[in-house]
């Protein structure tokens, strides 16, 4: 009931006020059945306009963080993503990534849409960056498609460090939904995997014209320390290439990839 309160009445007109919003590509999300939603990420906005234009509920699988925060704002934000229905995961512990795999499969194997982030968090500057396999991981074991999704505008509604949305224009664009059976199988196959989130995040680059960097955006995050400007220009230039191109899947090795 939350979710549907929040999306008509709570938040959704404030939204549709500030954003503007439009769908592009609507139709491509399909009207039952369970599906893979992969979008970029460029502000927590996505998490709200992505719902917002798609008529059927969305679950995203959101960091525990989110649900063990003390104090007002803590009840608050624990509140707020239970009501709508979000699925708290670990990410620290050393069986992080299986129970996300985990929680993401009950998902889809309830019929529902769920929501990712490959890059694993927002963008630091409106570029897109590498994404994880663990959207393919889930991709190849449940068999459903996955369908790329590019919200654009939501970083100069929501811009990093900022406490006050502003308005702007807000475009979600979806693409055509991405069929992985050929893999049928070859789930754990570390080589199939990164083909398969190549794929998708080539799909993204596509639809939200953003700039590709072939790093972690996590990665990018952690590096702290002062460059130089021979360094920086290195770095630049072997990060700025495109994700590789997909191998035809009878080109595939027959031996497990390391």
């Amino acid at each position: 009931m939350w979710y549907w309160l929040f999306k008509y009445v709570l938040l959704g007109p404030l939204l549709s006020l500030m954003g503007r919003p439009k769908i592009e590509g609507g139709e491509n999300i399909p009207s039952d059945g369970a599906a893979i939603l992969a979008s970029n990420h460029q502000a927590v906005l996505d998490s709200f306009f992505l719902p917002l234009m798609v008529r059927r509920r969305i679950t995203f699988l959101a960091k525990s963080e989110y649900f063990t925060g003390t104090g007002l704002k803590g009840g608050f934000q624990r509140w707020f993503f239970s009501a709508v229905g979000q699925v708290p995961i670990d990410r620290t512990g050393a069986d992080a990534a299986q129970d996300a795999l985990n929680a993401g499969v009950r998902v889809l194997d309830q019929g529902k849409l769920l929501g990712i982030y490959p890059e694993g968090t927002r963008s630091p500057d409106g570029r897109l960056y590498k994404g994880k396999t663990g959207m393919a991981r889930l991709a190849l074991e449940t068999g459903v498609k996955v369908i790329p999704v590019a919200m654009i505008g939501t970083d100069k509604m929501n811009p990093i460090g900022s406490k006050m949305w502003r308005p702007a224009k807000i475009t979600v664009r979806i693409g055509e939904p991405i069929d992985f059976s050929r893999f049928e199988g070859m789930g754990g196959n570390r080589f199939v995997e990164r083909t398969v989130t190549d794929e998708v995040m080539y799909a993204l680059m596509q639809l939200s014209g953003q700039e590709y960097v072939d790093i972690y955006a996590a990665t990018l995050k952690k590096t702290t320390e002062p460059k130089t400007a021979s360094a920086a220009a290195g770095a630049e230039e072997n990060t700025t290439t495109p994700p590789p191109a997909v191998p035809d899947a009878d080109r595939l090795p027959d031996t497990q990839a390391g």
